[in-house]
């Protein structure tokens, strides 16, 4: 018990900086919301308003959650609960990897398994480690509808939501962690399980039934194959069932249980995936530090570029769904006049998808110079740097392979948006928003890039935790400033929010040159001060 206490102990330490971030900013959204939505939709016909538009455009339904009335509290829940559950899985995922399969990889755990503590404690710890955080988060989230003055019942419905299924992700992450034999590979793996069952649960709830009010959903089967679905079926502040959370619970105690089976039948730094076996000689082209870089990088870069591709084909595809769906009803059918005299609806369906793209490849931007970071961490870049490569030439290696990773995710996307867009009389528009989309979101995904290679070079060990922190925020002020109402000057900070966009027959480039003036200058710095520090290994 005392080798317990002592490695949390060390978990919390090493963690307490990350964890702050993650639920921080989780709950600060959560407290947000309260405010956006009394301001933007003030009124029960505002809200019934924007929940028959949403039925009207399933689309939504992607990124949105689950309607479930028009109360106010349960318009806040649809709008921000599957966020709140994303943000808290990507943190139980990256904290489950980190302390198993990251730890075993630098040499760590194979020195605690040396001590009194033996092999098991440390999984253990990192269990309990990743249940109190869980656990934290969703009192945090539930005190913070509290003080907004949602109902007692709802509120706790919606914390556990959010705790459930950021502890399921914590047992796909320590699941993870026993399968791959790196942590690239584990963190890989669940971000991609991850993003699949969210994706699912906006399929099954986009092909869900609407109410004759048009204020709420019932979901399709499919939603019920997703932990996020379980999440949404609790219906707080309307129904407020609990069961719900039952199958993440189940969900939860089984992974746990196949990750400890999985770490009694592996030797200590294999994993259950069998490691491809490599050439006997390396290529020629190794010799290129350029090449070494794209080598590294391909199996993520491949991953975002799959996304984009889908995310792509998504965004003109599912906009035939709305004629569908308005024959099948008339009310849905005169919201859609309405919107359609508004704008060019199946137009805004593409830029929003493309939003999502533009996140795909900040993350394949991130993921790229977190590489780097792991390199220099593990020993592996100071055998590079020991020859004639120089530091500002190595990193900036890692700078053109991101923005080419970059290109390929938002390329990917406009050849699924061609694809989606194929014999629909509207292909050619849809096409060009696309392409101009995608062009914007290179250039957003970009400023990403930099900033990261910056803190990589002032602040090494910041490098990951920072990154993917800059990424959350910015897809936070993008997508649901506007929608939240906040002030024009704090949702611009977000290059997600100023990137270029059809209108009518031109392009409003919006604040491109900013974009690129940032992008210049951040590449610019961050090369230039990485010439005067030394490596740092880790800590």
């Amino acid at each position: 018990m005392t080798q317990l206490r002592v490695l949390l102990a060390q978990r919390l330490r090493r963690d307490w900086l990350q964890l702050t971030l993650w639920i921080a900013g989780t709950v600060g959204l959560a407290f947000a919301g309260y405010g956006g939505v009394a301001d933007t939709y003030g009124t029960e016909q505002d809200r019934i308003g924007t929940l028959a538009a949403v039925m009207a455009n399933p689309v939504i339904l992607l990124f949105r959650g689950l309607p479930s009335g028009a109360d106010e509290s349960a318009l806040l829940v649809f709008l921000l609960l599957p966020w709140l559950a994303v943000m808290g899985s990507f943190m139980s995922t990256f904290l489950a990897v980190r302390h198993t399969r990251g730890d075993e990889e630098i040499g760590r755990l194979e020195l605690v398994d040396a001590t009194p503590a033996g092999r098991w404690a440390p999984t253990v710890a990192t269990l309990v480690h990743g249940t109190l955080a869980a656990l934290a988060l969703g009192i945090l989230v539930a005190a913070s509808f509290l003080a907004g003055g949602a109902a007692t019942e709802g509120a706790l419905l919606v914390g556990a939501s959010v705790a459930a299924v950021t502890l399921v992700f914590l047992a796909v992450g320590m699941l993870s962690a026993q399968l791959m034999r790196t942590s690239r590979g584990a963190n890989s793996l669940a971000v991609w399980i991850l993003i699949a069952t969210f994706v699912l649960r906006g399929i099954g709830n986009a092909m869900g039934t609407p109410s004759d009010d048009l204020t709420r959903m019932e979901s399709s089967w499919l939603t019920w194959a997703s932990p996020f679905g379980w999440g949404e079926n609790t219906r707080a502040f309307d129904e407020n069932q609990w069961w719900p959370l039952l199958p993440c619970l189940a969900a939860f105690v089984v992974l746990m249980a196949a990750a400890f089976a999985l770490q009694a039948v592996r030797d200590v730094g294999g994993g259950i995936v069998p490691e491809r076996a490599g050439r006997a000689a390396a290529r020629g082209a190794l010799s290129s530090t350029t090449v070494l870089v794209s080598r590294l990088s391909a199996p993520s870069t491949v991953g975002w570029m799959v996304g984009g591709l889908l995310t792509g084909a998504l965004s003109t595809t599912l906009g035939k769904v709305l004629d569908q769906v308005a024959g099948e009803n008339p009310t849905i059918a005169d919201v859609l006049r309405s919107l359609a005299a508004s704008g060019d609806l199946e137009q805004a369906v593409v830029v929003v998808f493309f939003t999502m793209v533009g996140l795909f490849a900040a993350c394949a931007a991130v993921q790229t110079v977190a590489r780097a970071r792991q390199e220099e961490a593990h020993g592996t870049a100071e055998a590079v740097l020991a020859t004639p490569v120089q530091r500002v030439r190595w990193l900036a290696n890692f700078l053109v392979v991101g923005f080419i990773a970059i290109l390929l995710t938002c390329a990917a996307a406009v050849g699924g948006a061609a694809l989606g867009a194929t014999g629909d009389d509207a292909g050619p528009e849809l096409l060009r928003a696309a392409v101009v989309a995608a062009a914007g979101q290179v250039v957003a995904a970009s400023v990403f890039l930099v900033l990261t290679a910056l803190v990589f070079a002032v602040a090494p060990h910041l490098t990951i935790p920072l990154g993917w922190t800059l990424v959350s925020v910015a897809i936070v002020l993008g997508l649901f400033g506007p929608l939240f109402d906040f002030p024009d000057a704090l949702v611009n900070l977000s290059p997600f929010a100023v990137t270029p966009q059809i209108d009518g027959d031109g392009v409003d480039l919006r604040g491109l040159w900013w974009l690129v003036l940032a992008v210049a200058a951040g590449g610019a710095a961050s090369l230039v001060l990485m010439r005067r520090r030394e490596l740092a290994p880790e800590g």
